[in-house]
């Protein structure tokens, strides 16, 4: 008799670390969201006047333009107070003067998704906005350095995590900092004070810290990156549109 036994991660766990055919095509999925952001900001798309709704169906056109098959999921633009919420969906909320705007999306190519968060502010910014971005900036940055083999992905979630609750924002980032992708847009490995197990060399991930102020705004910085075998030369980063806060 043939006894069936649930495979549960298996299938995932073989596909956590990424040959060099995967990275090529999770490069050029970031290259088309790269380039799809580009593309939105230099023509003035993101402008006050505008709805939430009217800023993600553009970008989602100019990935396409740019190559993608397809988008790795409904884009997140949120505006305003609204950016103070996670994983808003676009609403006919208008962009003001003076808001954050946060906008988390991804393209599709060959079935290997990409992920990038990157959030601007509408002139004229405050000094709490600016305040706010360079703390997630530093936390995202040490999330990234702490990326290397063998290191828990428990140490990587809290070295990125300190640097946000020593500024005293503890309470204000409730999420992990990161996941894997792929052929899923969420895949091993999961990136968290709970999670269990060490990064692979070859494993494609997000650092994705965020401070949320409710009812003001919130910042976001994702980026998606592959960990290198080499500790030395740090993982590649894939989504290579800047992270200096523009105001525009």
């Amino acid at each position: 008799a043939v006894e069936l036994v649930r495979a549960a991660w298996t299938v995932e766990a073989l596909r956590e670390v990424k040959d060099a055919g995967e990275v090529a095509l999770l490069r050029l999925a970031c290259e088309a969201a790269d380039a799809a952001l580009t593309d939105l900001v230099e023509r003035g798309g993101l402008r006050a006047g505008r709805t939430e709704e009217e800023v993600g169906r553009e970008l989602e056109s100019l990935m396409l333009d740019h190559g993608a098959d397809g988008v790795s999921f409904e884009t997140i633009v949120a505006a305003g107070p609204n950016s103070a919420i996670p994983h808003h969906r676009p609403t006919d909320a208008v962009l003001a003067e003076g808001d954050f705007v946060k906008i988390d999306f991804g393209a599709l190519v060959c079935g290997y998704h990409s992920d990038m968060t990157r959030t601007f502010v509408l002139a004229p910014a405050a000094q709490w906005q600016l305040d706010i971005y360079e703390l997630v900036a530093a936390a995202q940055q040490t999330g990234r350095d702490a990326l290397a083999p063998g290191v828990t992905l428990k140490d990587v979630d809290a070295a990125s995590r300190q640097v946000i609750a020593e500024a005293g924002y503890a309470d204000n980032f409730g999420h992990g900092l990161g996941h894997g992708v792929g052929l899923e847009i969420h895949e091993a490995p999961g990136i968290s004070a709970s999670a269990a197990g060490t990064l692979l060399a070859g494993s494609a991930v997000t650092v994705e810290p965020g401070v949320y102020l409710p009812d003001h705004g919130g910042v976001r910085i994702e980026d998606t990156l592959v960990v290198c075998s080499d500790p030395l030369k740090g993982p590649e980063l894939l989504t290579r549109f800047p992270k200096e806060l523009a105001i525009l």
